[in-house]
């Protein structure tokens, strides 16, 4: 299986939630947002959005700073 994450091709071993990936890449859950397929993903919904073959994501980090 094959993903894309932020324009870059990644193989994924088996079908798993957003959640699942996310704490996978040791994202900070509480800074980022998430487009699945063009379409946001609220993060309540993460936990059962399931990633599958050919999925494309956009994680987005939000950075503070002045």
């Amino acid at each position: 299986m094959e993903i894309v994450i932020n324009g870059e091709n990644r193989p994924l071993e088996a079908v798993m939630t957003l959640q699942s990936l996310l704490r996978a890449l040791a994202l900070p859950e509480d800074r980022i947002a998430v487009e699945l397929n063009r379409e946001i993903v609220r993060r309540d919904l993460w936990e059962k959005t399931e990633i599958k073959d050919h999925d494309r994501l956009e994680i987005v980090h939000f950075v503070g700073g002045g």
